[in-house]
């Protein structure tokens, strides 16, 4: 088999409130097949000292980030695939520079806007995290939000990591994604007019954006299909990466 098996770069985007590293088992287990590009967020990671300071939260920001970040390594059209926060930022992609997805891939996600109580959440939260100046308090509320229960009672070492990279998430990027995201618009109009081939994972156990925001996105998709993934919760990828990747290397190989 030859080092690339297509010729359409693969670029992932994170979780909430991780980094690009969420990604290593896809980037090293999806690499035979295409270039995989994980991209650090505005705030977060290797892209931690970009600045916020007197920029407006919206995930549009992001968007336009990402469709600089390609330019500078010329790439053109690319699949695109964002898990949560991820996915948010890929709609967001999608609805400001469409002819550059070639392909979607929308993992533990959600189309439809926050309710009023959800976004007020977020704020809530937000302002918490910048008076307490830290993530700890965050860690400890979102594990049952991010992890399956198999993966809580199961796999410690997933637990751990997960729990390391929250409370080493900056809490400015912290703050101003939450606020980011409570602005976001819905996205369905934008799915439906996706002309592009779309994949939709969701972990079986996932409680936040489970299997009944996956199907409304399969719904008004054109080209969508839907495939769970067991014994994960909302961090499919991390979780239980074999089978994410199983899915998206099928997915992928079905572009050609």
């Amino acid at each position: 088999m030859s080092v690339t098996s297509i010729d359409v770069p693969l670029v992932l985007l994170h979780a909430f409130p991780l980094s690009a590293a969420m990604w290593r088992h896809q980037v090293s287990g999806l690499a035979d097949l295409c270039p995989v590009f994980a991209v650090d967020q505005r705030g977060f990671g290797t892209a931690r000292d970009v600045s916020l300071e007197g920029v407006t939260p919206s995930l549009d920001v992001v968007a336009d980030d990402l469709a600089g970040y390609l330019d500078e390594r010329g790439l053109n059209q690319v699949v695109l695939g964002g898990l949560s926060m991820g996915g948010y930022v890929a709609m967001a992609f999608l609805r400001r520079h469409p002819d550059r997805v070639r392909g979607l891939i929308l993992a533990d996600t959600k189309a439809t806007a926050d309710t009023p109580e959800a976004a007020r959440d977020r704020l809530r939260i937000a302002e918490a995290i910048e008076r307490e100046g830290d993530t700890e308090s965050l860690a400890a509320t979102m594990l049952p939000r991010l992890l399956g229960a198999s993966t809580r009672n199961e796999r410690p070492d997933v637990v751990d990591w997960v729990t390391t990279e929250i409370r080493g998430a900056a809490p400015a990027a912290v703050a101003w994604a939450q606020r980011a995201m409570a602005a976001r618009p819905d996205s369905l109009e934008t799915l439906a007019a996706a002309d592009v081939p779309a994949l939709v994972l969701v972990g079986e156990e996932d409680e936040t954006t489970g299997i009944g925001e996956a199907r409304t996105m399969v719904e008004v998709l054109p080209r969508a299909e839907l495939r769970q993934i067991p014994r994960a919760g909302h961090l499919s990828a991390v979780e239980a990466p074999e089978e994410f990747n199983a899915a998206v290397r099928d997915f992928l190989t079905r572009l050609r």
